[in-house]
């Protein structure tokens, strides 16, 4: 599922019921969460809702950056699609390009901002922040080996 279809889907349906029943449908499309990944260290704090996520780095090709992707779930239908949503956001890009996607704009943009609980926005946020997290991880600049920062001293005293 892509961003552009759930924008055109939430414009065809006029009545928030649909909506709710929409995001819903969307996270019954989810695949199923290996257990291996319904673990503490892949919950999501900050959740009213249990909620799992699993961030891969899928490496790239010659010349091109690795992707992000994701696998998750949560024992909630209606986060469920929150994080439908999410994925349709977020997976498959760079680092760098989840770190310039603004996903709560996205959701105040479909009206989700203002249709669901604060405790549902609260998750949300949660669960942005977290693939934010992992996004910056991934772009954070690697140290230089420690044999290059010893060759460079060396050429330094040299001169």
């Amino acid at each position: 599922m892509t961003l552009d279809t759930i924008r055109s889907d939430f414009a065809f349906l006029d009545d928030w019921e649909d909506r709710y029943r929409y995001v819903i449908e969307l996270g019954r499309g989810l695949p199923p969460l290996p257990e291996a990944y319904r673990t503490h260290r892949y919950k999501v704090r900050g959740c009213a809702s249990q909620v799992w996520l699993r961030t891969a780095f899928d490496a790239g090709g010659a010349g091109w950056p690795p992707r992000l992707s994701f696998k998750g779930d949560s024992d909630a239908h209606i986060v469920r699609g929150l994080i439908a949503i999410l994925f349709a956001i977020y997976s498959g890009k760079t680092a760098d390009d989840v770190l310039g996607t603004d996903a709560q704009a996205i959701f105040a943009e479909l009206g989700l901002k203002e249709h669901v609980t604060p405790q549902r926005s609260n998750g949300f946020a949660a669960m942005v922040e977290r693939i934010r997290s992992d996004a910056r991880a991934m772009a954070a600049p690697r140290p230089e080996p420690v044999r290059h920062a010893v060759s460079r001293r060396l050429e330094l005293q040299r001169s």
